[in-house]
């Protein structure tokens, strides 16, 4: 089927027209309610559905009368393929069924944008199931992490469905906060990196990527879900909102609200924040969608708007464009206002422009336009399943190792909750763990080896589960122990269970009061200790723990975060030695007593000192990764001692692999700042790139870096670049420097804007 326009005159359907008449054209055209219902967005099933969003059941209404609530029309439906298990090829029937619906009973025939989650790929049944976004970072590769965003576009775009719900640009705060996982780590150049290549892979494919949480969410107090943000304008300006403003630079044209208030101030409500900040300043034109439940929020859990109309106002003044998930404050509160003078139909007609635009672009308003997708895609194909094990690879972390890996001909005991378990290798945004938890009668629908039939594959292994996640008894822990002693090495495979709202102890709404193993599993990693043989822990989790009181006793320790579908895979890959380890750390690991942790990125007195007994300092640092096969650092230098402030200078970096085996090595560079007009970070990333050497080969690195990457907000609140003495530190991680290069920024002092330069360019020879 196809819509065509229904008289000469409709200007609107003309493709060739500019976009803006084409939208002034159809709104003139268009009843407050038509207007109305393309703000909203409506999600088929929710009834059935079990919990996926906060208040889910307390805030959602099922739609009672499809046509009815489309009789206008409707801006959004609601995750048509993430909502239940359903098989692509019914999918792909199901969304053209209804979007012929929505079609055929409004006057003016508007298709809806469709979007879904795409955190850890396509959530939906029978879709790959990539690496978390800690993965992501791990792997300190924009161009592989651009690669599946592509892919997963590629997908989304062949079954009908228009806008991802990715990527999460929060930086990493506190590592007790549920959602560490869906993070990419704790240093906002590492975050809007990759984040900025994941937009970049989404928008290839002609999908809207959607950047959320704008902007505090992470920095909730005590690492609570939807609490309270108390940060200060230069945090907010140079570590939350930094990765926001490169992801837009790389081509995103939706951007979702965070939960939180800062300082009493929802954002939600806050025009400063997405009005002035966002479309003023940074000059965004795209859609603001609100998160799910969010604009609700403000009247029922908020308290900073009377009703549900007073919500609806204040969400729409501040640049809310969207309703989702489903139809409330935007619906019949929003028309009521309007009717009686309380709400000025110029905020609709201003929302509404943004839509019809992203419509347009998307070509649902051309005469063309047929609702029909791809009904044989397959969404775990073997290209998608090889990006899944390149990515996994790639972020697998060595943390420590005292020669025991590569293992070899080693008899093991492979023990631990996590060993057994597919669930272990995926986040709680991956279709299984998000939406199959709540129909365990239906099949994963795509295959998830185990870690230990991973190992199974290639060693002699004996099993013991030893204890679940949480609880578990003596007798387990007893067991495990009397298996450990029948091999040559124990495999202790812990961590998290991922899940929503308390249903694991890592995802949303699954916060920690603290960073130990969860449940009895330091337990079992003392015993297993106890025995005296070697023990390798390999660590699937949603955030670093405290391994501090076991470290120096430790074989090795691996941490794998969730690496997807493939992740066991390339899990055993790197325990025996056929891929050698090139993660590093996007988030440091804490060290003793750790439990109010902070980042790396923190002023001299926030690093350990005579002045407080509690030492900070991580147990692995932000950056850090071992390889079998090190590259050998032969020169790092500058021909530069003077740096203008509106100029570059110029970094090399020569590694030499004197091997036989091939190696990566990550090159990074750190900025320290001696002295400024505020308490600046002892060290903060501002470049890092990824380097593979073939054996005997030798590698030239040269980054040129803009001296606007020595930028920050100064004391007038606006962003500065400085004169005087700095130092680029360059090394391996943000505790382990090669080289510390002294230059001098000479010139004037420079403001810079959203416009600065914000990423070094390497070339690699």
């Amino acid at each position: 089927m196809t819509t065509e326009a229904t008289t000469p005159d409709e200007f609107w359907r003309n493709p060739h027209a500019p976009v803006a008449d084409r939208v002034r054209d159809l709104i003139a055209r268009m009843t407050p309610q038509e207007k109305i219902a393309q703000l909203q967005g409506i999600w088929v099933g929710i009834d059935a559905a079990g919990e996926m969003a906060p208040h889910q059941h307390e805030f959602a209404v099922a739609p009672q009368d499809f046509d009815k609530l489309t009789a206008n029309g409707i801006g959004q439906l609601t995750r048509v393929f993430g909502t239940r298990p359903v098989a692509p090829e019914v999918g792909v029937h199901t969304l053209a069924r209804t979007q012929r619906q929505v079609i055929e009973s409004s006057r003016f025939g508007i298709p809806a944008v469709v979007h879904e989650e795409c955190l850890t790929g396509l959530a939906a049944w029978q879709a790959t199931v990539f690496p978390a976004p800690l993965s992501w970072g791990a792997t300190f590769d924009p161009d592989l992490v651009r690669r599946m965003a592509a892919k997963i576009g590629e997908s989304m775009r062949r079954i009908g469905i228009h806008q991802g719900l990715a990527p999460v640009l929060d930086v990493a705060r506190d590592l007790r906060w549920g959602r560490i996982e869906e993070t990419i780590g704790e240093d906002p150049h590492l975050v809007g990196t990759i984040a900025s290549a994941y937009v970049a892979g989404l928008e290839s494919a002609g999908i809207v990527s959607t950047l959320k949480h704008f902007a505090g969410y992470s920095a909730s107090r005590a690492g609570r879900n939807h609490a309270p943000v108390s940060i200060g304008p230069r945090e907010l300006a140079d570590v939350i909102l930094p990765p926001f403003e490169m992801a837009l630079k790389a081509g995103a044209r939706s951007v979702m609200n965070s939960y939180a208030d800062n300082d009493g101030v929802p954002a939600a409500s806050d025009p400063t924040l997405l009005t002035t900040k966002l479309r003023e300043e940074y000059g965004f034109t795209g859609t603001v969608v609100a998160d799910y439940f969010s604009v609700a929020f403000l009247h029922k859990l908020h308290g900073v708007a009377a009703d549900r109309e007073d919500a609806a106002r204040l969400a729409l003044t501040a640049g809310i464009d969207v309703e989702l998930p489903t139809v409330d404050c935007f619906g019949d509160p929003l028309l009521e206002g309007i009717d009686a003078g309380r709400v000025d139909l110029a905020l609709i007609d201003r929302a509404l422009e943004r839509v019809l635009a992203q419509k347009i672009e998307l070509g649902l308003l051309d005469p063309g336009y047929s609702p029909v997708g791809d009904a044989g895609v397959d969404l775990d194909d073997d290209e998608s399943r090889a990006i899944a094990r390149e990515v996994a690879e790639s972020s697998i972390v060595l943390l420590q190792n005292d020669g025991v890996l590569p293992l070899s001909g080693k008899r093991l005991a492979v023990i631990g909750p996590r060993a057994d378990e597919a669930g272990a290798m995926m986040g709680c945004y991956s279709f299984p763990l998000h939406v199959g938890v709540h129909y365990p009668d239906v099949e994963m629908g795509i295959e998830v080896p185990t870690v230990l039939e991973a190992l199974s594959a290639d060693h002699e292994v004996v099993f013991a589960r030893g204890c679940p996640v949480t609880g578990g008894t003596d007798d387990e822990i007893a067991e495990a122990v009397q298996t450990a002693r029948q091999a040559d090495v124990a495999v202790l495979v812990l961590g998290d269970h991922a899940g929503l709202f308390g249903r694991g102890t890592s995802g949303e709404g699954c916060d920690a009061s603290d960073l130990n193993l969860p449940g009895r599993q330091e337990e079992l990693l003392e015993a297993v200790l106890g025995t005296g043989m070697p023990v390798v822990l390999v660590l699937l989790s949603g955030r670093p723990y405290d391994l501090s009181r076991q470290a120096d006793r430790l074989a090795a320790v691996v941490s794998g975060f969730y690496a997807g579908e493939e992740g066991a895979a390339a899990i055993a890959g790197v325990l025996s030695g056929r891929v050698n380890p090139s993660g590093r750390l996007p988030i440091s690991f804490p060290g003793a007593g750790s439990t109010q942790p902070s980042t790396y990125l923190t002023a001299k007195l926030g690093t350990r000192s005579e002045v407080s007994n509690v030492d900070p300092t991580p147990l692995y640092p932000f950056g850090h990764g071992l390889s079998y096969h090190p590259a050998t650092w032969t020169t790092v230098g500058s021909e530069e001692r003077e740096w203008p402030t509106d100029g570059v200078c110029r970094v090399h970096v020569v590694l030499r692999n004197e091997l036989e085996t091939a190696t990566t090595e990550v090159v990074q560079l750190y900025l320290h700042d001696p002295v400024a007009e505020v308490a600046r970070p002892v060290r903060l990333l501002v470049g890092a790139v990824k380097v593979h050497l073939e054996p005997g080969q030798t590698r030239t690195v040269t980054a040129e870096l803009h001296a606007d990457l020595t930028s920050y907000t100064g004391r007038s609140g606006r962003r500065q670049v400085d004169t005087g003495d700095v130092e680029l530190h360059v090394g391996t991680s943000s505790a382990n420097i090669h080289t510390a290069l002294r230059l001098t920024l000479t010139g004037e002092r420079r403001e810079v804007g959203f416009d600065r330069v914000m990423s070094p360019v390497f070339e690699i020879r």
